[in-house]
C-alpha cells in the first residue's frame, strides 16, 4: 500500500531518462547526438532551451553558452569526460561522461548527465534529464505536464535511439522497485522500442503513439502523474502488468 503521509509536506520530484545497451561510439559521435537532441528538446518549453558549460557557480555557467550547440565545442567537452581512473588512462570500454545544467537554481533547475558511447556489457548508456521542482517557480508547473514532458521523452529518442526511456516521478519509482521483478520500470510516461516487440491494448485513459518507425510512447494520464493519486497507481499497476506479461519489460540480447 503506497504511503502518502509524507507528500502533503514534500513536493513530489521528477525526471526523464533514456537507456540503451552496449554500443561503441566516439566522443564526436556522442556530441552529434547531444546536439541534435538539445535542438529538438528546445522547441517544447524556453526553460528547456537554454544550456551552459560546467562551472564552479550558475552565475559562471551562463559566461558559457551551450546554445546553439556546437558539435566541436561538445566533441571536446566528451573527451575531457572520458572514464578513467584516477591519475590513469581513460578506460574506453567505458565511454564518456557529460554532466551540465540550464544555470537555474537549487531547485528551480534542470540538469543533463549523459553517458554514452559505452560498450562494456555490464552498464547502461543514458542521458538522464532532472526536472524543477514543484513549488519553486513557474518553471515547473510548465514543464512537469504531459506535452512537454512527452516532447522531452520524444527528443531523447529521435537522437540516442535507445531500448527504453520514461519520465516519472521519484517517489513511484521508488514504490514499484519494491517488488518489481522487471528489468525495465514503467513511467508516467514511457518509450519502448520496437526491437522489444509490439504494444499490446492499454486500458483507458493510457495512451500511446509511435516514434516514426522506432518505437512506441505510452502516456498513462494526460493530468500530472503522482503517487498521491492512488487511481493514477492502480492504473501504472494494470498497465506494468500487461506490459510485463507481454514480455516488453524485460531486457533483449543485443
Amino acid at each position: 500500500m503506497t504511503d502518502t503521509s509524507n507528500l502533503q509536506t514534500q513536493p513530489e520530484t521528477y525526471y526523464a531518462g533514456v537507456y540503451w545497451g552496449p554500443r561503441k561510439e566516439s566522443a564526436g559521435e556522442c556530441a552529434r547526438r547531444t546536439a541534435d537532441f538539445l535542438n529538438r528538446l528546445a522547441q517544447y518549453d524556453p526553460f528547456l532551451a537554454h544550456w551552459y558549460k560546467p562551472a564552479r557557480s550558475h552565475k559562471d555557467a551562463r559566461k558559457h553558452p551551450l546554445m546553439p550547440p556546437d558539435v566541436a565545442s561538445l566533441t571536446e567537452l566528451f573527451r575531457r569526460g572520458v572514464n578513467r581512473e584516477s591519475g590513469g588512462p581513460a578506460i574506453e570500454p567505458l565511454g564518456y561522461t557529460f554532466w551540465f545544467g540550464n544555470g537555474g537554481g537549487d531547485y528551480d533547475s534542470a540538469d543533463l548527465r549523459i553517458l554514452c558511447g559505452c560498450y562494456d556489457e555490464a552498464v547502461l548508456n543514458s542521458c538522464v534529464l532532472k526536472l524543477p521542482t514543484l513549488g519553486h517557480g513557474a518553471n515547473a508547473d510548465r514543464v512537469l505536464t504531459s506535452p512537454v514532458l512527452t516532447g522531452a521523452v520524444r527528443s531523447m529518442v529521435l537522437a540516442w535511439e535507445p531500448d527504453w526511456a520514461f519520465a516519472t516521478s521519484h517517489a513511484y519509482e521508488r514504490q514499484s522497485r519494491e517488488s518489481d521483478s522487471a528489468a525495465f520500470s514503467l513511467g508516467w510516461i514511457t518509450y519502448l522500442s520496437r526491437r522489444l516487440g509490439p504494444v499490446p491494448p492499454l486500458p483507458v485513459p493510457v495512451r500511446t503513439e509511435p516514434v516514426e518507425d522506432k518505437g512506441t510512447l505510452i502516456i498513462l494520464t494526460p493530468e500530472r502523474f503522482t503517487v498521491s493519486n492512488l487511481e493514477h497507481v492502480a492504473l501504472a499497476e494494470h498497465a506494468r502488468e500487461i506490459l510485463d506479461k507481454a514480455g516488453l519489460l524485460k531486457p533483449r540480447t543485443p
